[in-house]
């Protein structure tokens, strides 16, 4: 469902030019905080082999179930975009994947820095019981929508080893694929290191802010 809205979206555009890229950034946004909520209480709505490994590197999944779900999540970006291509019949020119614009080192870079923002968000809203957890959809799925308006145009802002690959399986363009395994790998694990370097508590929030330390940082003191 998120490769086939989201990559629906980029296939109607250049079809037939009614979506336009801010449209294509919302709709990115929205199918991933759709999803979220609708499968978020089941399987934690990953979505993405790059946070699911992340997740399992910093002991907040258990390591035998990611070959499952780095499965599953491969298959289901292959059906997605099989399913496009079927009924949309897609030209060349309309390819729904992800290839650089440009040096393959900016997108790749671009990639990382993008992966980074979004895992750091999702550990914010998903692993640390202070969060609001009613909002994480939102926040996740505004992270992605912010980062298809940065590095759309460059990169076009995957975040996702999953959905690069199914579009690049189905179409055979395999044109900078090791940029969106690779860069969106190192930057989840980036992000979770920051998060976690600044967590530096698990105490509950009420009593994080009853410490004067917490109060003077408020104040700017």
């Amino acid at each position: 469902m998120v490769i086939f809205c989201g990559c629906g979206a980029v296939v109607v555009n250049k079809t037939y030019g009614e979506v336009t890229f801010p449209g294509i950034c919302v709709v990115w946004g929205l199918i991933v905080m759709v999803m979220v909520y609708s499968v978020g209480h089941i399987s934690g709505a990953h979505f993405n082999p790059a946070v699911t490994i992340t997740f399992a590197i910093f002991q907040k999944f258990p390591i035998k179930q990611v070959p499952l779900y780095i499965a599953a999540q491969v298959i289901g970006s292959l059906l997605g975009s099989g399913t496009l291509s079927l009924l949309y019949g897609v030209p060349d020119e309309a390819f729904y994947g992800t290839i650089p614009v440009g040096p393959h080192l900016r997108s790749f870079c671009l990639e990382i820095i993008i992966t980074f923002l979004l895992m750091f968000v999702i550990s914010g809203v998903a692993t640390d019981n202070r969060a609001i957890g009613e909002l994480a959809g939102i926040a996740v799925g505004m992270t992605i929508m912010l980062n298809v308006f940065i590095a759309g145009p460059i990169s076009g802002a995957s975040m996702n080893p999953a959905r690069s690959l199914g579009p690049a399986i189905v179409m055979h363009k395999y044109t900078g694929i090791w940029v969106y395994i690779a860069g969106p790998l190192i930057g989840a694990v980036l992000g979770a290191f920051a998060y976690n370097l600044i967590r530096f508590t698990d105490k509950p929030l009420r009593e994080i802010t009853k410490s004067s330390s917490f109060i003077r940082s408020i104040r700017g003191t």
